[in-house]
């Protein structure tokens, strides 16, 4: 767990140094300007994004978003969006009187390395963060898990230890975000593009699993905590799996 912690923060460095030297070759450069506006705008939003952005009802309201959702077609349920650091889900879950849900894509950029047709890999088994946080706020967890959304795109294969996945972890750790290679369907043809399949996604929302408000969770109540999530996860998927096309020989693989 602390060596994700840290590779993470070596992740976020690197994401960091590159972002500062771009800032200061447009600062340096004829785009002065442009980067002085930058920065103004970065010392007044700074702590935004950790407290669920700008809504906008005028914006959710777009019929473009209907549209998106019928496309598929898709069940969209109302959330808020935040950044995904530690504290954005921490200001949302510590609200007097609760209502708040953060929703968390606990793989995070690797597992879209797994994604493909048919597969089921979640890189969940040393993700833990999201249980501490958890514990912390008392805030009950809920296992969630979308049938058909890996049917939305092909993925070039890439193997461990072939060369293109060698490539794309690199990448990975040197600006922070996986690079599969994906292609669908085009516009006007089915065969090749990079426009999603039109295909259903089904989301399941399983029943909440009550955490006990905890300040200071030690290792071992985290470790059981994550450990029934897994349970309850593991459960949901199979009970709903054969209603939803999933051969009954198909099982989660968790990494």
């Amino acid at each position: 767990m602390a060596h994700t912690r840290k590779k993470s923060r070596d992740d976020q460095r690197k994401t960091s140094q590159c972002c500062l030297g771009l800032f200061l070759l447009l600062l340096l450069g004829e785009g002065w300007a442009l980067a002085a506006l930058y920065a103004a705008w970065l010392y007044l939003d700074w702590d935004t994004p950790a407290r669920g952005g700008r809504r906008s009802a005028w914006v959710r309201g777009w019929a473009v978003w209907r549209h998106f959702r019928d496309y598929f077609p898709i069940t969209v349920s109302r959330v808020r969006l935040v950044s995904s650091e530690k504290a954005s889900a921490s200001y949302l879950l510590s609200h007097e009187g609760g209502g708040q849900v953060a929703v968390v894509a606990v793989g995070g950029p690797p597992e879209a390395l797994e994604a493909r047709p048919g597969a089921f890999t979640l890189q969940i088994l040393s993700r833990k963060g999201f249980i501490k946080t958890a514990l912390q706020h008392g805030a009950a967890l809920v296992p969630v898990f979308s049938f058909g959304e890996n049917e939305l795109f092909n993925q070039v294969s890439n193997p461990e230890g072939s060369f293109l996945r060698t490539v794309q972890e690199r990448l990975q750790k040197a600006v922070g975000l996986a690079l599969p290679l994906f292609h669908a369907r085009g516009v006007f043809q089915y065969s090749f593009g990079l426009l999603p399949f039109r295909r259903p996604i089904h989301t399941v929302v399983g029943a909440p699993i009550l955490v006990p408000k905890t300040p200071h969770p030690s290792p071992e109540a985290i470790d059981q905590l994550h450990k029934t999530y897994l349970e309850k996860l593991v459960q949901l998927f199979e009970d709903h799996k054969v209603q939803f096309g999933v051969p009954e020989n198909k099982h989660l693989n968790l990494i």
